[in-house]
């Protein structure tokens, strides 16, 4: 049997959520009996600076948590887009933020979901949610996890914290219906 393993890089400027996002997931997989790895970029990165993360969930032990060519990308702006198109594997899933980003993507090896990810969360309460409706649209787009999953990790992941739980879990919901 062959062990699935799903690499997924999140990009975007530093306060869009890119470590949330990719903890996000690893928790989900956790909760899903999953092998699980979960790595930050912190370096200089501050609000408003380039960030990522890498995560991992594997059938099987994880060897190392870093990630060269990853399976799904997730570009919440178009410096990400640009510095990372690239390392997408040939018949990936690029998910990016039509609300950020006016490039195209320049390959044609590749699924693209593009999604005005900020304008959907704004239309919710929050563009601060952009980010959860990014991760809608991979669980749609990739159907890595079913959403009752994610939104059960996302609750135990922000613990008391109910009207934030509702408005990233209602942009959840609308990333995935959107895309």
């Amino acid at each position: 049997m062959k062990n699935k393993i799903t690499e997924i890089l999140f990009a975007g400027f530093g306060g869009q959520g890119i470590m949330f996002m990719g903890k996000l997931l690893a928790q989900a997989g956790f909760i899903s009996h999953k092998n699980v790895t979960w790595m930050p970029s912190y370096g200089a990165e501050v609000r408003g600076g380039t960030a990522y993360s890498m995560t991992k969930i594997s059938d099987s032990r994880i060897a190392s948590p870093v990630i060269a060519n990853p399976d799904i990308l997730v570009v919440m702006n178009e410096p990400s887009l640009v510095k990372y198109e690239n390392k997408l594997k040939s018949k990936g899933i690029l998910i990016m933020n039509k609300s950020l980003i006016a490039a195209r993507p320049r390959r044609k090896d590749i699924s693209v979901v593009s999604t005005p990810m900020t304008d959907l969360a704004a239309k919710l309460g929050s563009a601060r949610s952009a980010n959860m409706v990014a991760i809608g649209a991979l669980l749609k787009s990739s159907k890595l996890f079913p959403l009752k999953t994610v939104t059960g990790a996302l609750k135990n992941m922000l613990g008391g914290k109910e009207d934030v739980y509702l408005l990233d879990k209602k942009a959840i919901e609308k990333g995935y219906k959107e895309t």
